[in-house]
């Protein structure tokens, strides 16, 4: 790998990133400084600690980085789950959204396993 941008999972990670920020576009004005702006931090701190992360010169830094993105995608899609909740996303917007999340999460979960069983 040449850098972190060859990497599917960041890859992945940043088509989330856009797809929740123009989905939040149509949140409430009320909640921009709440959960619109709650979730968007969120979907951020995914790509940008896988790219961080991959930046560091230990699998055991990379691995806390990798951790901190699966937080991050877990209490985004918790977030995520809210905004459906007060139908501030319809039903379908929030199964796109969150099918693309697992996604992200089942990639990450398994690239973590990787870099655990190389060292």
């Amino acid at each position: 790998m040449s850098n972190f941008r060859s990497l599917l999972i960041w890859q992945k990670s940043m088509a989330l990133t856009t797809k929740i920020y123009f989905s939040t576009n149509n949140f409430p004005k009320e909640e921009i400084f709440g959960l619109t702006s709650q979730i968007r931090r969120c979907s951020i701190s995914i790509p940008s600690n896988i790219a961080e992360g991959y930046g560091r010169e230990s699998d055991k830094d990379f691995l806390r980085f990798l951790n901190i993105s699966i937080g991050s995608l877990f209490e985004m899609q918790t977030q995520l789950e809210i905004a459906k909740n007060i139908t501030s996303l319809n039903e379908d917007e929030f199964n796109n959204l969150y099918e693309d999340s697992r996604e992200v999460e089942r990639m990450l979960v398994s690239f973590i396993k990787k870099i655990k069983i190389r060292n």
